[in-house]
């Protein structure tokens, strides 16, 4: 059975938790954009760190000045948004310190931004990370692993075409 169901079965590829923390549904943002999945599916993660990751292998699309988000090309197709907080970009850059840059190659794991949690909480701001996948209605298959502690690195969506 095993054997069958590998022949028949689409190969998935992995999206990665880019940051540590309580990984959640996308439906828990309070923001609609995200929230109603108006830039596309994807899930939530409440940080307990102030690092962001390459979720995969994927080269940096955008980079946005202000370091409180990120737009990725992965190497499976997928467009990868990853925004550091809601409304964070009021902050002018401020807590947030960019380390990739447009059209740097990155391999999963790579550093691409650091934030100061605490500083952007006393700020006012919320610090949940949505993770979207801009483009998910290219993916036939489209799984969130959500509702646990994740590490950077646990997968967190696997996609297929």
């Amino acid at each position: 059975m095993n054997f069958l169901k590998k022949l028949f079965s689409k190969p998935t590829d992995s999206i990665c938790a880019p940051v540590a923390g309580k990984a959640l549904p996308i439906s828990k943002v309070s923001d609609p954009t995200f929230g109603e999945e108006i830039l596309g599916k994807g899930i939530a993660i409440q940080p307990s760190e102030g690092k962001v990751f390459a979720p995969c292998d994927a080269t940096v699309d955008m980079m946005f000045e202000t370091g409180h988000a990120v737009s990725l090309m992965a190497d499976c197709g997928a467009e990868i948004l990853i925004h550091v907080g809601l409304d964070t970009v009021n902050l002018k850059g401020q807590h947030y310190n960019v380390v990739a840059k447009n059209g740097d190659k990155v391999k999963k794991g790579d550093l691409l931004l650091e934030f100061d949690m605490a500083a952007i909480q006393a700020a006012g701001y919320d610090i949940i990370t949505p993770v979207v996948i801009c483009n998910s209605s290219d993916f036939e298959t489209f799984q969130t692993h959500v509702d646990k502690d994740v590490a950077v690195g646990d997968t967190v969506i696997e996609l297929a075409k």
